[in-house]
């Protein structure tokens, strides 16, 4: 009898998955880099040529020789730019304001209310997104006009109030939060506004935070509505006064240091309401 000596099969080793992963990881990292690259460097780029001393060589030429911020502080304090980001800070936060209560009262209406005529008028509402805002634009401006509400706070504000695009997202939001806790409120006998004050308000605060950041955003950068109504300087807003910086021909480095401030209060509110942004994001894919 005799043994045959087997020959032991030898394993095959597979790498872990997370080794196999990460090697596909890095030319997406290239990629987001590279992007992130494009995407910032025209900031870079208006931020050094804000810092460059008037009429010397900079950026996209050359790097300039020395940077300062003597353009920057004759800028803030001309009265005319003080004014307009005044007036800017008033048109956009109580927009913002108004927006948020009206949206998310029409909203919590609109989500948990039965009445005659409910989705009709959402619907209807709605609607509105379908004509451009240009079509309205003389229509309004003769009302107002009428009004007497030309170079005036109110003028520019309540026009912009009417948002169905906010109250379509705030009825969206509002209609996923569960009936239990409404009709718990109503049998302790808890009235409409303090039902809406004390429960939806506190439910709703990262989707208020998106909205409040968006709405804060497109006032902020308006420039058409602000052009028709706002027709002294003294009521201009930054968009508009530095539209007329640029046809009064100011220097590069004025209009880039007056568009790279105009651009720090909207990195601000992005900086501190982000918390909230990523919250509604990862709670509307819960939902």
């Amino acid at each position: 009898m005799t043994l045959t000596a087997t020959r032991p099969a030898t394993a095959v080793v597979k790498p872990p998955v997370k080794a196999r992963r990460g090697s596909f990881r890095w030319p997406l990292w290239v990629l987001l880099a590279l992007v992130s690259v494009i995407t910032v460097s025209p900031f870079f780029v208006m931020f050094v040529v804000a810092l460059s001393p008037p009429g010397e060589p900079t950026l996209p030429v050359q790097w300039p020789e020395s940077l300062s911020l003597d353009t920057i502080v004759d800028l803030l304090s001309s009265s005319g730019f003080a004014g307009w980001t005044v007036n800017t800070v008033i048109y956009a936060l109580v927009s913002v304001l108004i927006t948020l209560l009206t949206a998310s009262m029409a909203g919590y209406a609109f989500a948990k209310k039965r009445f005659p005529g409910r989705d009709t008028m959402m619907w209807a509402f709605l609607a509105t997104l379908m004509v451009p805002s240009q079509a309205t634009l003389i229509p309004m401006f003769v009302l107002i006009s009428n009004l007497g509400g030309v170079d005036t706070f109110w003028g520019l504000i309540v026009p912009t109030l009417a948002n169905s695009q906010a109250v379509f997202l705030m009825r969206q939001f509002i209609r996923d939060l569960p009936d239990e806790l409404f009709e718990a409120a109503k049998v302790d006998g808890a009235s409409e506004w303090r039902v809406y004050w004390q429960i939806v308000i506190p439910l709703i605060r990262p989707i208020l935070a998106t909205l409040g950041v968006f709405v804060f955003l497109w006032h902020w950068n308006d420039f058409l509505w602000p052009l028709v109504m706002a027709q002294s300087d003294e009521m201009r807003t930054l968009t508009v006064g530095l539209a007329s910086m640029r046809t009064e021909g100011s220097s590069l480095a004025v209009l880039m240091a007056s568009a790279a401030l105009s651009v720090l209060p909207c990195l601000l509110v992005f900086a501190l309401l982000q918390r909230y942004l990523v919250n509604s994001i990862t709670m509307t894919g819960l939902k």
